[in-house]
């Protein structure tokens, strides 16, 4: 079985086990006409469950073979332009070579003797990223799996910065429609069940400040401590942004830690139409950006940013066998210093190999494109009377529903667009995401791809208001039956 380490010996059959991996992916990328085949849990489990995990097919042809039929061919493929549900976004080539570089190489980013220039690149990275937020000189970071890992650190740096070492007393303010990952962060830190306090947003999905005034006064007099404010710079079901600028005043006024879960709205930080719409971002305490978003990288490349750089040593702790005290004398730079990670992945030299091939420019070109493209598509909708459509878009995020002309119910409009996404789905034509807004079911169009076009998007809309119309037919016709 050593035959199967890739070493000195083994380079040439890592080169052609690696190319006919790629040549599968590059063909099955070339021929794809839809971004689902609309295969079934019921279909595909049974024939995944036949596999003998125990007893290997001793072929790499072979495994191929049997991956095309319980992955490859039934995978969801972001990069189609009819993909129009989550967060996914099409990755750049420089990154996928990347991702291959540093798979093959294995990387641990935890200290210096395990990654030498991998420590150095994911610090001058770092250091880039701060700069394009306006952190400041004492700025630092350290590259995380996500904005949840992201989101956590940085409100575990706020706990501890917090004025009170009293948990029951500790408050965390952020709006109705931030990521859940806040109130699941409040948990792993110990905070009380009604710590996170919800301020509420404006007709735009934006925080009111005036809220969040009140929210503030109102811990005070109740003898409550906030540790945090958490804005949100591109919400993930509406994109929308905080008033980071009246955030940030009102953190100062009160003493509170802000913190800006950027983790979709990073594009904008290589923007070159749209960065004005994350002013006041610059002054956080910390900021989550994940790259695996808006800067079209591989899942995972996330990073969490700090003012301050001296706050990341609540994350800090010494083992003799990994990072001794004595190398921070020695200055040897251990990236487990400042993580809740101990191994990990060298994600970013995927940037890396982004930003040297492409530029920030054209990455920024890319985000400009699809937040242009939903602002099509927003007037697309607001011009359709079978649609539905709730805010302008800040930065790609559609939300709206089917309106049947004839039909008043709200439960019924409710389980036809349920239905049409269902459909959708199954079909494999197109595949839209859902949420809920002020209780009722709507659809939503996440544009991250710039090959997805207005006619692409007139067309899902097409097919989205068939199915819901065909689901209201037989609906009326089993009533009248």
């Amino acid at each position: 079985m050593r035959s199967h380490l890739l070493n000195d010996t083994t380079a040439e059959q890592y080169r052609r086990s690696v190319t006919e991996g790629v040549e599968r992916v590059a063909a099955k990328l070339a021929t794809t006409r839809r971004p689902f085949t609309g295969v079934t849990v019921d279909a595909l489990a049974p024939v995944i469950e036949r596999i003998d995990l125990d007893r290997p097919l001793h072929d790499t042809t072979a495994a191929l073979d049997e991956l095309e039929d319980v992955y490859l061919r039934d995978a969801v493929y972001f990069h189609h332009p009819r993909y129009l549900a989550h967060l996914n976004c099409p990755v750049v080539i420089p990154a996928v070579l990347g991702e291959a570089v540093l798979s093959a190489v294995n990387s641990s980013l935890d200290t210096w003797d395990q990654s030498a220039g991998g420590t150095l690149i994911e610090r001058k990275l770092i250091d880039w990223t701060t700069a394009r937020i306006g952190l400041g000189a004492a700025a630092d970071g350290v590259f995380t799996s996500g904005g949840t890992q992201s989101n956590l650190q940085a409100l575990l740096l706020a706990r501890e910065e917090a004025k009170t070492r009293d948990l029951s007393k500790l408050c965390v303010l952020t709006s109705e429609v931030s990521h859940f990952s806040v109130q699941k962060s409040a948990k792993l830190l110990g905070l009380g069940p009604d710590a996170v306090v919800s301020v509420p947003v404006d007709h735009d999905q934006r925080m009111q400040t005036v809220a969040l005034a009140r929210e503030l006064a109102r811990c005070a007099e109740d003898g409550r401590v906030p540790m945090a404010v958490v804005a949100t710079a591109g919400s993930t079901d509406f994109g929308s942004i905080d008033p980071l600028p009246e955030i940030a005043e009102l953190c100062a006024q009160y003493g509170v830690w802000m913190h800006v879960d950027a983790a979709y709205g990073c594009g904008l930080l290589a923007s070159l139409k749209h960065r004005d719409r994350i002013d006041g971002i610059e002054h956080a305490d910390s900021v989550t950006v994940d790259y695996h978003k808006s800067f079209f990288q591989p899942v995972s490349s996330s990073a969490v940013l700090v003012r301050d750089a001296a706050t990341l040593r609540h994350a800090t702790y010494h083992a003799e066998y990994l990072n001794p005290r004595r190398m921070v004398t020695e200055r040897i730079p251990n990236q487990v210093d400042k993580s809740l990670q101990t191994t990990r992945r060298f994600d970013a030299l995927k940037l890396w190999m982004t930003l040297r091939v492409m530029g920030a420019d054209g990455i920024g070109r890319l985000f400009d494109e699809v937040c242009d493209l939903a602002r099509d598509g927003w007037r697309l909708l607001a011009a359709d009377p079978r649609f539905d459509v709730v805010v302008e878009p800040s930065l790609s995020t559609l939300v709206f529903r089917y309106v049947p002309a004839a039909i008043t119910d709200p439960a019924s409009i409710d389980r036809a667009n349920l239905y049409a996404r269902k459909a959708l789905f199954a079909s494999g034509d197109a595949v839209v995401a859902g949420t809920k807004v002020a209780g009722r079911h709507y659809l939503k169009f996440t544009l991250l791809n710039p090959e997805t076009t207005t006619a692409d998007i007139t067309a899902v809309l097409d097919l989205i208001a068939g199915h819901a119309e065909q689901y209201l037919g037989e609906s009326l016709d089993r009533v009248a039956s």
